[in-house]
């Protein structure tokens, strides 16, 4: 079986085509990023993070810490007898403290990032604006 130049083959492939999406399906409008590129969507989703998204992770955080707290006393040993769940509570009791705070820090940077993006690229055109016009000897005639 032959085919002419610009026919599909038997798998849909087209040598002259490069898809509209990662993952190659090729179908414009199926593959849409929803990306935050406006300087108040992304001073929006900053002011979200802050107002909700930390505090609210917090709270759980400390919610978490108290009942692991009390979890890890409730086990522990009595008059010498104790339980081997306390020791692993206190292991991923502190493993999930590690967790909290890697995630707000993570939080904490996302935001500031948000918040910091227009001003980098003002400072990135001004530079750049700066860098390409320079003196000519025309410019003093």
């Amino acid at each position: 079986m032959t085919q002419s130049a610009g026919e599909q083959g038997p798998l849909g492939v087209q040598i002259d085509h490069v898809p509209s999406e990662p993952g190659g399906s090729g179908t414009p409008g199926l593959w849409q990023p929803n990306l935050v590129s406006t300087p108040a969507q992304k001073k929006a989703a900053a002011q979200a993070i802050e107002d909700h998204i930390e505090p609210d992770t917090s709270k759980a955080g400390d919610h978490a810490d108290d009942e692991t707290g009390k979890a890890v006393t409730a086990f522990a040993p009595k008059d010498g007898d104790g339980w081997v769940t306390s020791t692993s509570l206190k292991s991923a009791h502190k493993t999930w403290g590690d967790q909290v705070k890697n995630l707000m820090n993570r939080l904490a940077s996302e935001k500031a990032a948000l918040r910091s993006t227009g001003l980098l690229f003002q400072t990135t055109d001004f530079g750049i604006g700066t860098g390409l016009r320079q003196t000519s000897p025309l410019d003093g005639y």
